[in-house]
C-alpha cells in the first residue's frame, strides 16, 4: 500500500492535484475537507466538537482503509510548521500506515500567495469544498491563518526519505501530478 500525503497552504492545489493524480493511477484521493465539512456547518458554534469529530473521522477512515487490500490512499493537509501537534498527527498517521507495510510519501506544494489567493475561489474548490463557498468568509480565513502558521517547511525540515517539494505556481494540476506519480514509481 501506498499513502500519498500532499501538504502545504490553502488554494496551493492539493485537492485539485489530488483528483489528478487520482486519475492516473490507482490511488483513492482523501482531502481532508472531506471530513471538516460535514461538521463544519451543524458544529459551527461548537470548535472544540468540531475538531474532536473531524479527528474522529479521519482516524476510523485510516484505521479501516490502512488494513484494507486497497493500493493506496492520496491524503492532503494543511500542516502548520510552527504546530508541534501537527507534527505529531503526521507522525500519527505515518506510524499507522507504515505499521501495516504502506510506504509513505511527503509531497509539499508551494506557489505564490497572490495566485493562491486567486485559486481560493476557482470552480472546482468551490464545488468539492461547501465551506469555501462564502469567497469573503474563506478568504477571511485564508489570510488569518497564513498570518498565524508557517505552511511551508525550511529547506530541510522534511527529512523523509519519500519527500519532494513542487512549486505548482506555473504549472497545470495535470502535470504536477504527473511528477509525483513518476517521483514515487506509482501505478
Amino acid at each position: 500500500m501506498k499513502l500519498i500525503i500532499i501538504f502545504g497552504p490553502h488554494a496551493v492545489g492539493k485537492m485539485t492535484i489530488g483528483q489528478e493524480l487520482a486519475k492516473i493511477t490507482k490511488l483513492k484521493l482523501f482531502h481532508n475537507h472531506m471530513t471538516i465539512d460535514i461538521v463544519s456547518e451543524l458544529f459551527e458554534n461548537i470548535p472544540k466538537e468540531r475538531n474532536r469529530l473531524i479527528n474522529l473521522f479521519r482516524r476510523e477512515i485510516f484505521e479501516a482503509y490502512s488494513k484494507s487490500e486497497e493500493y493506496g490512499m492520496i491524503f492532503t493537509y494543511m500542516w502548520a510548521f510552527d504546530r508541534k501537534e501537527d507534527w505529531e498527527y503526521i507522525e500519527y498517521v505515518e506510524n499507522l500506515f507504515s505499521s501495516r507495510g504502506a510506504e509513505i510519501c511527503f509531497v509539499e506544494l508551494e506557489a505564490d500567495y497572490d495566485l493562491r489567493i486567486e485559486r481560493n475561489k476557482t470552480d472546482n474548490r468551490l464545488l468539492n469544498k461547501p465551506t469555501k463557498r462564502n469567497i469573503e468568509k474563506s478568504e477571511s480565513l485564508f489570510i488569518s491563518l497564513e498570518n498565524m502558521y508557517r505552511l511551508n517547511s525550511f529547506d530541510g525540515e522534511v527529512a523523509k526519505e519519500n519527500y519532494i517539494r513542487i512549486d505548482n505556481s506555473n504549472l497545470r494540476p495535470e502535470e504536477a501530478a504527473l511528477i509525483i506519480k513518476n517521483k514515487f514509481s506509482l501505478i
